[in-house]
């Protein structure tokens, strides 16, 4: 399995930016994304003519992290992680996104789109 991870420093307050990102069916700041259902511990999300179902594996407020995995989509993936936290920064926050996938050569792909998500988040909330 391949591991990566994304970063960004965001100026809001944690607490603003968990509110956001630790509500799993509150993805209307990501880019792409036409809807969001959520069914319990399962979301589906259809963005560009695809629909992706994920599940929740941890919500944790204590440290403000929020993980889940892919269990349905039109990649052919084995094994899928990810988790997104938010952390205090300089006067803001630091909001870090990691993956950990199989096969290995889909961690580029999706690390990539979660980096154009955090500097699509950092817009959302610093506009």
């Amino acid at each position: 399995m391949a591991m990566k991870q994304t970063e960004i420093a965001i100026n809001r307050s944690p607490e603003d930016l968990w509110a956001l990102t630790g509500d799993f069916g509150a993805l209307g700041w990501m880019p792409g994304v036409e809807s969001c259902e959520v069914e319990g511990d399962v979301r589906t999300i259809s963005l560009m003519g695809m629909s992706i179902k994920e599940q929740m594996t941890r919500r944790d407020e204590g440290s403000r992290t929020l993980a889940y995995s892919i269990i349905e989509g039109p990649f052919p993936i084995t094994r899928h992680e990810s988790a997104i936290t938010v952390d205090a920064g300089d006067g803001g926050s630091k909001v870090t996104w990691t993956v950990d996938v199989e096969p290995d050569e889909l961690a580029d792909v999706m690390i990539d789109i979660y980096g154009k998500a955090l500097e699509a988040l950092k817009a959302h909330v610093e506009s």
